[in-house]
């Protein structure tokens, strides 16, 4: 702890983004530590640092948390070693060696107890800072796969936070030794839903109590793949369940279309929503089968709820990982998921199981909650106060 501040309060440079999966976890993780704090009698000064014009700004300014942008680059992968060395890879090496001289300005000024990293470029710069002013760094590796950005943070002498215990044997021997699995930090209120309000807040007249529920998402702005999957799918699924279908909001005539040449009753029970807002939370208590995208956020949250899912993953996902996340879930029995062929009839076949059969859904279920960490982000602050005692 910095000798010239008061011992009660906690100074933390957290870093990370470019994607929701980085950013919203350190957000969890960020408010989780406040909370904490405040209970003992302290308070946190926290200052973000990340890629200017990035998600992770956008989300620190909504938050009222301090925000530094620095330089980063973004190594792009290929089999071929030639290829590495491309213009765009050169030119981002360059920045990001600028990231590093950058972030080592903001901690020096700064000063913080901890850094936390939750991954994405911008964390190499600010973590191998850290490193270089002597800071405790704590990285938090939301996937299954070892992201390339915590690798090389692992390497550096970070301690490591992990989601999986598979994670572990990822890790370089320096790092594995003191790393805690953790699990990857899910927002309260998503915990918090209540099944019985979701019908009225959507405005869902169709709604049928009597049959199960299918929550179809592929995030804000949809996913064309899931959205064509599911809809040549409608007359066989609504005729079995109630469907929640959030679509993006360039798809939504379009499904809305789908299903005018049904019966009335079925077509009713497909409600077709842009975007789900503050009422998210309700649907997924709702919600019995889950059909998404297989992201680190995503799996988080379903497996801390508990929930049967079909995920379709995105084949451009970095490292493959949303293949690997729905491969791993699959293998335990704690989900279903289309690795290899996406048609409506392998659709099918993955719901039909779960929609015909409550106790096969419950299995399901109960194997996916297994996985699932609800207290992900207090684990996570217990790293980080510990590291801010050494």
């Amino acid at each position: 702890m910095n000798d010239t501040d008061s011992p009660r309060v906690m100074r933390l440079i957290v870093t990370g983004g470019g994607t929701g999966g980085h950013t919203y976890p350190a957000l969890t993780a960020v408010n989780a530590l406040r909370a904490r704090l405040e209970a003992q009698g302290r308070s946190l000064d926290v200052l973000w640092v990340g890629a200017e014009d990035s998600l992770e700004g956008r989300v620190a300014a909504s938050n009222d948390i301090p925000f530094q942008a620095v330089d980063t680059g973004k190594v792009r992968r290929s089999k071929n070693p030639l290829k590495l060395v491309s213009a765009e890879n050169i030119r981002d090496m360059g920045k990001a060696f600028r990231g590093v001289f950058q972030s080592r300005r903001v901690v020096s000024d700064f000063r913080p107890d901890v850094v936390l990293a939750t991954g994405g470029y911008v964390a190499v710069p600010v973590g191998l800072a850290a490193r270089m002013a002597r800071r405790p760094l704590v990285v938090h590796e939301q996937t299954v796969l070892l992201g390339l950005a915590n690798k090389v943070l692992a390497r550096a002498g970070a301690r490591m936070a992990v989601t999986s215990e598979s994670t572990l044997k990822l890790l370089p021997d320096s790092a594995r030794a003191d790393a805690v699995v953790t699990g990857n930090p899910v927002r309260p209120a998503v915990l918090e839903g209540q099944a019985d309000r979701a019908a009225a807040e959507l405005g869902f007249e169709g709604y049928d109590p009597d049959l199960p529920t299918v929550y179809v998402t592929g995030g804000a702005q949809g996913s064309v793949q899931i959205n064509t999957t599911v809809r040549d799918l409608l007359p066989w699924l609504l005729e079995r369940a109630n469907v929640v279908h959030q679509c993006g909001e360039a798809n939504v005539d379009d499904l809305r279309a789908a299903t005018r040449d049904l019966d009335p009753e079925p077509a009713a029970r497909h409600h077709v929503t842009a975007f789900v807002g503050s009422e998210l939370p309700d649907v997924l208590a709702m919600a019995d089968v889950v059909i998404s995208r297989s992201g680190a956020g995503t799996i988080a949250e379903l497996t801390a709820l508990g929930k049967a899912a079909v995920f379709v993953p995105l084949a451009s996902s970095a490292g493959d990982e949303q293949r690997h996340n729905a491969r791993h879930l699959q293998e335990a029995g704690a989900a279903l998921a289309l690795l290899d062929e996406v048609s409506a009839e392998r659709l099918r076949e993955k719901l039909e199981p779960l929609l015909a059969d409550a106790d096969r859904r419950a299995a399901v279920a109960e194997r996916a909650r297994e996985h699932g960490r609800p207290d992900a982000a207090d684990r996570l602050v217990d790293v980080v106060l510990k590291a801010e005692d050494t």
